[in-house]
């Protein structure tokens, strides 16, 4: 059998990876300054990580949302301390586009209502509403089409203002990612934001806050969204919950009343995948993953901002954007190829940096001095 054929591939096969290091089939060392898409958050086979999943693994990995499975609120009451949103409510499940899709329908079932305002670049996943969301007319199959998303432009304050005093009464939620990933790195201003969350008060509307990419500690707060001093109604994340096991969740504020059969999954918040979670939450206790991201981001964003041929530099902690000048554009493949590192894009000519939280300061500089070498 075939493997449907999606994915552009590198040829490069790897083998094995530790810590910010992954080594191809042929022993070439990689520095992983993208972490899978912002899914290594703690460095790759991190011990602690490798024992609690083996443990969990040798006592039980999985069994159904039928029965009581402690675990899930062992997690719930860690990340309710790491995150200081320790009210708020839990749905476990496996990936952010479910995550999205269900705090969606969430904000559908709690206010009645159908539309949703969404924004130019965004990118919320691949699934059924969770695509019609997402601004890339490509991946959205003629069956998610749908009249009920509408798209404004990211930082309009004037714009969104208009769309709640035309429409306000119909709309039921405004999903927004605090930082743009797969559209370039474009940071939400606070006052944006802030803005959001007064309409969505004045109207009834729910503020979704996709934290797939941006959360987790990657900006150096818990969400990106904390930066703006906001409390969204519902967050999502995902990608660097389980540092490569599948786990995503929906953190769901006190005032939303949960019913029966409202929202289900199959594997999410089985015991391996929780125990996954409580690894990487953890390790980010113990090694103040949060403020290295902030601390190891600030150096690096200063460091780029001075090369030439960097046209800007965007982004909070370890969530990094470099736009680069047109005659640049395969710098990325030569990051790769002549130097070894591994990093991200977005079109038309942005490099993106997701490394892990535990990033290093020799790491950050050997990153550099690769950048520099080939600028």
């Amino acid at each position: 059998m075939q493997l449907f054929d999606v994915y552009p591939l590198q040829n490069i096969t790897i083998d094995h990876a530790r810590g910010a290091w992954v080594w191809d089939d042929q022993d070439r060392k990689y520095l992983d300054m993208y972490g899978g898409h912002a899914v290594i958050s703690i460095g790759h086979t991190h011990p602690h990580y490798l024992d609690r999943l083996q443990t969990q693994l040798e006592k039980i990995g999985f069994y159904s949302n039928s029965v009581h499975l402690p675990i899930q609120q062992e997690l719930a009451d860690k990340l309710g301390k790491l995150s200081g949103k320790s009210d708020y409510q839990l749905f476990l499940c496996n990936s952010g586009a479910e995550a999205n899709e269900n705090a969606l329908k969430l904000a559908s079932f709690h206010t009645g209502r159908k539309k949703v305002i969404a924004f130019q670049k965004a990118f919320h996943g691949r699934t059924s509403l969770a695509v019609a969301a997402t601004d890339n007319p490509k991946i959205v199959a003629p069956v998610n089409q749908t009249g009920n998303i509408l798209f404004l432009p990211y930082n309009d304050e004037a714009a969104l203002q208009a769309c709640f005093q035309s429409q306000g009464h119909e709309i039921a939620a405004v999903i927004i990612e605090g930082i743009q990933g797969v559209g370039g790195i474009h940071v939400a201003t606070p006052s944006f934001l802030q803005q959001i969350r007064q309409l969505c008060d004045q109207y009834q509307a729910v503020y979704i806050a996709d934290s797939i990419q941006c959360g987790y500690g990657r900006s150096g707060q818990f969400f990106s969204h904390d930066w703006a001093g906001v409390q969204a109604d519902i967050y999502t994340t995902a990608k660097g919950m389980g540092n490569g096991f599948p786990v995503a969740g929906v953190w769901i504020a006190p005032d939303f009343k949960p019913w029966h059969g409202m929202l289900g999954t199959t594997f999410g918040g089985n015991p391996l995948a929780c125990a996954a979670a409580l690894a990487v939450a953890e390790v980010m206790m113990q090694e103040n993953l949060m403020e290295n991201a902030s601390v190891q981001g600030e150096y690096l964003m200063a460091q780029l901002r001075a090369l030439p041929g960097v046209t800007a530099v965007r982004g909070r902690g370890l969530m990094i954007g470099i736009e680069l000048a047109p005659e640049y554009a395969e710098l990325r493949k030569q990051l790769l190829f002549d130097k070894g590192v591994f990093t991200g894009e977005a079109k038309p000519n942005v490099i993106r940096l997701l490394p892990s939280l535990a990033l290093t300061r020799a790491e950050a500089d050997h990153f550099l001095d690769a950048f520099r070498s080939l600028l």
